[in-house]
């Protein structure tokens, strides 16, 4: 048995946060449609947009999700390959 667990801490703390239902809802949505902004999200989820906001600074905290500004929207996208990997493994990602 591997006993380094320092190299299980960034997977596991990606699990952690993924382990929100509308975090893990989110992510996965911004992997099917390759980025999309927070009224998109709001829209798809029917959730307040404060509580979208919230979920999006955890994912964005854990580095699992960045922004890119245009103007007035930031479109978010998932930028963590283990967030990505751990979204096929759950087969939640839409097949292709």
């Amino acid at each position: 048995m591997d006993n380094n667990l320092d190299q299980l801490e960034r997977p596991a703390e990606i699990m952690r946060v993924l382990g929100h239902p509308v975090r893990l809802c989110i992510a996965r949505g911004l992997i099917r449609e390759n980025g999309c902004n927070v009224s998109f999200m709001q829209e798809c989820l029917d959730i307040p947009q404060s509580t979208i906001s919230q979920h999006i600074r955890s994912l964005k905290a854990a580095g699992i999700i960045e922004g890119e500004r245009k103007g007035t929207e930031i479109t978010y996208r998932v930028v963590s390959e283990t967030a990505k990997d751990i979204i096929r493994i759950l087969d939640l990602e839409e097949k292709k």
